[in-house]
């Protein structure tokens, strides 16, 4: 009787028979996936309406005042609402569905639910109902980010929907959804993360006018020029990620809702479905089968997603009933992967991509390549944290810590995932949110110092091996504050250790340069032999950095010779009397101790002329210029302000010289030598050459960016040569792959172009070149962040260093770009490599090519440098090695962090693209057996990029293109490469990644 009466009082409320409790009482089989997807009409369009929230990871508001709802004056916005009232929803209607895309947001409300709410919740996810996309610890940017961190934050988001739901809970799709330009590693990523697919929002008007017109809004995205199975279908959604206008039904909205009684004078359901037909008729006709996807979401929508399912259950079903009378749609609820399951099975063919998507321009005057460089300095610090990450995941390993540390760990691996959001490392977010972000970086850091301190620690003092007497623990600290030539631990000690770790899997040199207050010191090795020192003066410039509180005025410097792989090497520092500090010379040539290295100075300028290296010499000019912003009212695109997304300069008028002439002065020595220059007093430079690398460095000072004009100033250090490059040059794509760009143009389309200095723009992560075949020569510019550049004249390239602008460019931010730091305008430091060498690969020896490579590993991955009170017990550890052999030049140890129980998670790349190198960019064979000192192998086994699927489990859907002939789409198996022995081959550009279960030695 009680059941009759229940059942009856849930008709009569309108819940759904088919409902959630109905479903939670009886213990089903998941239908997630494919197989949860509602049946298409065959003769109809299936409308795929696809219900979703996008949700910043930070932007106008920080990541916690958009998680809790707090700060409402500035965004209506509060994660922990959305999910909660998406759930309630859900309950209602099966046919229902949701999905939700950022990892960082839904593990912050995952962790505080009870039982019961988390029951739901896998119940809805098995059932297909609440659908996972993308997965990401945040949607990432893709062009400040670099490949390493980026493949971080989707391992860790990934991981988490993996170990808490299962198969159910792992993504298929990439939903790159809000992201300013799209680059082609990402597209690779997306492939070897095991998707099927991956939808865009965002491409250039001009793009997608042609491609909507010529009905190609989707592709086969070729991901890589190296990798045979980097491809992956893209589709580009009709109107970004919003719904069609006069739709959205969410309480941030202002469209009617959908009034479906007859009586009241609000009625209007016939002419609401008549305006929606009208709109799927356009949108039916660019796509070319019988699907179109619609988001049925915007920015944080759906706090209460009553209002939107409400009407959504309404549009879905008055329009449907106009089938009987001969309407060809078919309205469905639906999720991005059901949508890409209807496209392929129709069995369509697709033309190809094999570029990228950037510049980005949402008009003929809006080019989105300011933010390739907006806030450099935290750009700079992302990319530092990262160089530390993976220094701390790796001594993790080593050292074999506790699961106790995980949680310090993981503050840092979650900090970085915040960080890769397209509002965080762009630099487009409000001023106190790149404040948080720098809060939530450095909180990680410091837990993530504290693991590395205990693991070098009891490495360096045996505290695992049998001794009953381990030598005392040290205390080991980082000198964050070398970029303003600081740090109290060198400053305040006159005696001290030097522990330099090298993450990378082969010895490496590094420079050591650190601030000190005496004027002599020796350095002893760890074998205790006196090496080399060299102390040079600080720069005036630097003194000057406001907010600097540092008394040293002296640089010293020694080498770290053959720091071994994934090891270190520990040096004693003591302060001597006397004066060894070198004294400025009167010369305009400079050359390393073995002339393979050198520049020249113009007499009568100071400025650069002339660079010699690799036995090559030509004439070159460096000099620091700006654009001023373009200042407008914004309320039409030829009245664009630049700003914090944008990138306009005054049209027509050419970028100004900072200075014609500098000062300068000349120190020279046995392990390097530096020119220092001044241009302003808010621009100065070091130019610098390594008696033993083949690289010059140029380390820029910029700041503070005088703000007392009408426009911003848009700071830029331009290479001139006399190089013949036919309007081409060269950038990297995340650190990875190499993209030729050609000068006002684009491979795809005939350009249009109103912008020729924005829209040439390119994000430059770490390289930019310039080749001139005839010549046989190439330069290139390798960088230490991310940064926007160009080759706006042929022998020309340019990179953008700073910005400043003092009006808003109406993208959202809502405030001029102006950064201050300690009462001034914020100054940023850096540096650019220099690398210049034959272009051709025939010599057999090592290629220019190969050299940037080695160059840009180094960096991304430099050695870190600790220091320590002096110690002398023979039981201290003064070198160590975490590999019992170096690995190939042309192979990196990309991962080596713990994992889950005894098992840690591996990932081997091969640095190098086809053709760089006549013998490194040949396959690579490594063998793992006896590998790692610390511990052994016992078992191995690969999974997909992510480590989140058994390659050998992967499968996926295969799309033909225009170019196929004869093949039909259908599934594809992972190539699965055989592991004979424990050996592995990694081909050029290959990442293969393993779960190593090990045994401690």
């Amino acid at each position: 009787m009680f059941k009759m009466i229940l059942l009856t009082v849930l008709f009569l409320s309108g819940f759904c028979i088919n409902c959630y409790f109905c479903a939670a009482i009886r213990d089903e089989a998941p239908q997630c996936g494919y197989q949860s997807c509602h049946p298409l009409k065959d003769g109809f369009i299936n409308i795929h309406l696809v219900p979703h929230t996008h949700d910043d990871v930070g932007w106008l508001k920080t990541v916690d005042e958009y998680y809790y709802g707090a700060n409402n004056s500035i965004q209506n916005a509060g994660v922990q609402y959305i999910i909660d009232s998406v759930i309630d929803e859900l309950k209602k209607d099966t046919n229902r569905r949701f999905i939700y895309v950022e990892t960082a947001f839904f593990w912050k409300w995952w962790i505080h639910q009870d039982d019961y709410v988390k029951h739901q919740v896998k119940t809805f996810i098995n059932n297909g109902q609440l659908e996972f996309i993308g997965g990401g610890w945040t949607m990432n940017d893709e062009a400040a980010t670099h490949y390493q961190s980026t493949i971080d934050q989707m391992t860790w988001g990934l991981r988490k929907l993996n170990d808490t739901f299962g198969e159910c809970g792992r993504p298929k799709i990439g939903w790159q959804i809000d992201p300013f330009g799209h680059s082609r590693e990402m597209a690779s990523i997306f492939a070897q993360l095991g998707f099927d697919g991956l939808f865009l929002g965002r491409i250039d008007y001009q793009d997608k006018e042609k491609r909507f017109t010529s009905k190609t809004p989707e592709m086969v995205w070729k991901g890589s020029a190296n990798l045979e199975k980097a491809d992956i279908f893209t589709g580009v959604l009709y109107n970004n990620y919003a719904p069609p206008r006069g739709f959205c039904f969410d309480i941030l909205c202002e469209d009617e809702p959908l009034v479906d009684d007859k009586r009241s004078p609000l009625y209007n359901i016939e002419r609401k479905v008549d305006d929606f037909f009208a709109y799927l008729k356009n949108a039916s006709e660019t796509y070319t089968t019988p699907n179109v996807l619609l988001t049925m979401g915007e920015d944080f929508n759906y706090q209460d997603a009553h209002t939107w399912f409400k009407n959504l259950d309404k549009l879905i079903y008055y329009a449907n009933l106009r089938q009987a009378n001969g309407s060809k749609y078919n309205l469905i609820y639906s999720t991005p992967s059901c949508y890409l399951k209807a496209v392929h099975d129709a069995n369509q063919k697709f033309v190809e991509k094999t570029d990228d998507f950037f510049p980005y321009s949402s008009d003929g005057n809006s080019f989105w390549t300011g933010y390739f460089t907006s806030r450099p300095t935290l750009k700079r610090f992302e990319r530092q944290a990262n160089n530390f990450l993976q220094v701390c995941k790796q001594v993790y390993a080593l050292d074999d810590l506790g699961p106790e540390d995980w949680v310090d760990l993981n503050s840092l691996r979650e900090a970085m995932g915040i960080m890769q959001h397209h509002d965080a490392i762009t630099g487009t977010e409000k001023q106190h949110v790149a404040d948080d972000y720098a809060r939530i970086l450095q909180e990680g850091i410091n837990e993530c110092q504290f693991i590395v301190n205990s693991a070098l620690s009891e490495i360096i003092t045996g505290e695992n091996n049998t001794d009953p007497e381990p030598a005392p623990k040290i205390a080991i600290n980082s000198c964050w504050f070398t970029n303003i030539s600081s740090c109290p631990y060198t400053e305040s000690q006159d005696n001290f250790v030097v522990t330099v770790y090298n993450p990378l899997s082969r010895p490496v040199i590094k420079y050591v340069r650190l601030p000190v207050l005496g004027e002599a010191y020796s350095v002893s090795d760890p074998k205790g032999n006196d090496i080399e020192v060299q102390l040079i003066p600080i720069a005036d410039p630097i003194l000057k950095i406001p907010g600097r509180e540092s008394k040293a005025t002296v640089d010293l410097i020694f080498v770290a010779e053959e720091i071994p792989p994934l090891g270190f090497k520990s040096y004693s520092v003591t302060k001597q009397d006397g004066n060894m500090i070198s004294k400025p010379e009167d010369i305009t040539e400079i050359t390393s101790g073995d002339g393979v290295v050198g520049f020249g100075l113009d007499p009568q300028t100071g400025l650069l002329n002339r660079v010699i290296m690799n036995e090559q010499a030509i004439p070159i000019s460096q000099e620091f210029l700006f654009y001023e912003g373009n200042v407008g009212n914004n309320e039409v695109p030829t009245n664009r302000s630049s700003g914090a997304y944008i990138f306009r300069p005054i049209p027509g008028k050419n970028a100004t010289a900072v200075a014609d002439k500098v000062d300068f002065s000349v120190y020279r020595g046995n392990i390097l030598s530096e020119v220092h220059q001044v241009f302003d007093d808010w621009v100065s430079q070091i130019i610098r050459i390594y008696n033993k690398e083949k690289l010059i460095e140029f380390d820029w000072l910029v700041g503070p960016i005088p703000d007392k004009d009408v426009n911003g100033k848009e700071i830029i250090t331009r290479f001139t040569t006399e190089l013949s490059t036919n309007s081409v040059f060269y950038t990297d794509s995340n650190g990875r792959e190499i993209l030729k760009r050609v000068r006002n143009s684009r491979p795809t389309w005939t350009l249009n172009l109103q912008e020729p200095v924005a829209g040439n723009y390119y994000p430059i992560t770490s390289k930019i070149t310039l080749v001139d075949e005839a010549k046989d020569l190439q330069l290139s510019v390798l960088t230490d962040r991310a940064q926007g550049g160009s080759s706006l004249r042929d022998g020309e390239l340019e990179l953008m260093v700073h910005r400043n602008c003092l009006h808003d460019d109406a993208f959202g931010v809502a405030e001029a770009l102006v950064e201050t730091a300690f009462g001034a305008g914020l100054v940023a430091r850096g540096s650019h490599y220099l690398v210049l060498g034959p272009h051709a690969n025939t010599t057999g020896d090592v290629s220019t090519s190969a050299q940037e490579r080695d160059i840009a590993q180094r960096k991304i991955l430099d050695s870190w440098v600790l220091i320590s009170s002096p110690y002398n017990d023979t039981k201290y550890l003064k070198q160590y090695s975490g590999l019992k052999r170096s690995l190939p030049n042309n192979v990196q140890i990309l991962t080596l962090e713990p994992w889950k129980g005894f098992s840690f998670l591996l990932r081997l790349e091969h640095i190098l693209e086809k053709g760089e190198d006549p013998k490194l960019s040949q396959p690579a064979v490594i063998d793992l057996r006896n590998l790692f000192g610390p511990f052994e192998i016992l078992d191995i086994r690969e999974t997909t990029l992510a480590g989140n699927q058994w390659l050998d489990q992967n499968e996926r859907l295969e799309f033909q293109t225009v170019d196929d002939s004869g093949r039909k789409s259908g599934k594809r198996a992972a190539v699965i490469q055989a592991l004979d022995d424990y050996q592995i081959t990694l081909n050029p550009m290959q990442i293969r990644t393993f779960v190593i279960e090990i045994q401690k030695n």
